[in-house]
């Protein structure tokens, strides 16, 4: 048990008053090394941890602390660890998922919120920050009309504050780019890896799809959409970098599967790809059991590791050890070696988050992209 906890049971019955000032003084979860103890306070019949790591049992018990109203767990977290949870709470035959009301930090997602359990030696990266010293590009809405979809597609697109027309950039393709934006505070990342030089200036296309689990899961229109609506769009309205290495596609989960089939099948048409915890999922032998949205994902996963050629020249893959999809991105890394693929796997503890995904996007684009901090000659 947490020595404050142990401390204030000691007590035998602790006052009200006690609690209230042990709460107030201590930081929750508890975080000793390893050790993180999760406190609930309240009335309740049963409490649960609910926390999104591939391998911990599904619900982790709270005890009763005796004489008060307080719930505690401790579960171990190695060093660096980052985790996000609920609460379920039981009583009176009502179940609840809630947030942490001892525990201030959340991330947000496309689904709603979580509370952040920060293990220890896990610090958020500093230039994830808003830096008053990075002047702030800008957001452009536009759309592209596609002959592919026969429908009108929102894009934003995002310059650099030191964007001059008459020079030429090199192009990011993002996927579930407003994602980004909203949950892995992308638009700030670019500014301050562009402010500290450590990417050039890029000018970036984010997309998104009405329909992202179909499009995204090795659909041949959207790498369609890609090559002949996006591109052709993109170096109309903007100056760019006419070369495969000056483009880039990124993406996250589905957007990684859609991201890796178009440079599958337009192999000249980009340089790098930034592949973060992809949806990659394959049977050797029989069906797999990740549900029918995955069909198309798997079938064409299993012609690309029969046939992988050469999508991109470079490759940065990154997944958190804490996902059920740890297996099959590992498992992609020596298929892309063999090719040739110049590539950079990096692992997280972290689980499948926006949070994970904006933690390693430093050091993916700015190996992907290197910017003239990065430019040192022997």
């Amino acid at each position: 048990m947490n020595p404050a906890l142990r401390k204030l049971l000691r007590k035998g019955t602790p006052e009200p008053a006690d609690i209230d000032a042990l709460i107030a003084e201590l930081e929750f979860p508890l975080v000793d090394g390893p050790d993180v103890t999760f406190v609930f306070r309240g009335a309740a019949d049963e409490v649960n941890l609910r926390c999104w790591i591939s391998g911990l049992d599904t619900a982790q018990p709270f005890q009763a602390l005796p004489g008060t109203d307080l719930w505690a767990t401790t579960i171990e977290l190695p060093k660096g660890s980052r985790i996000e949870y609920k609460f379920e709470v039981i009583k009176n035959g009502t179940r609840e998922l809630i947030l942490d009301p001892l525990n201030e930090v959340i991330a947000h997602d496309p689904f709603g919120a979580n509370s952040v359990c920060q293990g220890y030696g896990y610090v958020r990266p500093e230039w994830t920050l808003h830096d008053p010293q990075a002047r702030a590009g800008s957001l452009q809405r536009l759309q592209v009309d596609s002959g592919i979809f026969k429908e009108p597609r929102e894009i934003q697109v995002y310059l650099p504050a030191t964007f001059r027309s008459n020079r030429r950039y090199p192009l990011l393709i993002v996927h579930d780019g407003i994602d980004y934006l909203r949950y892995a505070d992308l638009k700030a990342v670019l500014d301050n890896l562009t402010h500290r030089l450590e990417i050039p200036s890029v000018i970036t296309a984010l997309i998104e799809s009405p329909d992202r689990l179909k499009e995204y899961g090795g659909d041949d229109r959207h790498a369609r959409f890609l090559v002949e609506d996006l591109l052709p769009f993109m170096n109309d309205a903007y100056p760019l970098l006419d070369a495969a290495n000056a483009r880039c596609l990124m993406g996250a989960s589905f957007g990684g599967v859609a991201a890796l089939h178009a440079a599958w099948r337009f192999p000249e048409q980009f340089g790098s790809l930034l592949l973060q915890s992809g949806s990659f999922a394959f049977s050797d032998i029989g069906r797999h059991n990740r549900g029918p949205v995955f069909d198309p994902v798997v079938r064409f996963m299993n012609e690309f590791r029969e046939q992988p050629g050469i999508p991109a020249d470079r490759i940065f893959m990154s997944c958190g050890m804490y996902e059920s999809l740890i297996y099959e991105n590992r498992s992609l890394v020596p298929h892309l070696q063999a090719k040739g693929v110049e590539l950079r796997f990096e692992e997280a503890r972290d689980a499948h988050n926006w949070e994970n995904w904006r933690d390693r996007l430093r050091i993916g684009l700015s190996w992907l992209m290197p910017g003239p901090a990065w430019m040192v000659y022997e």
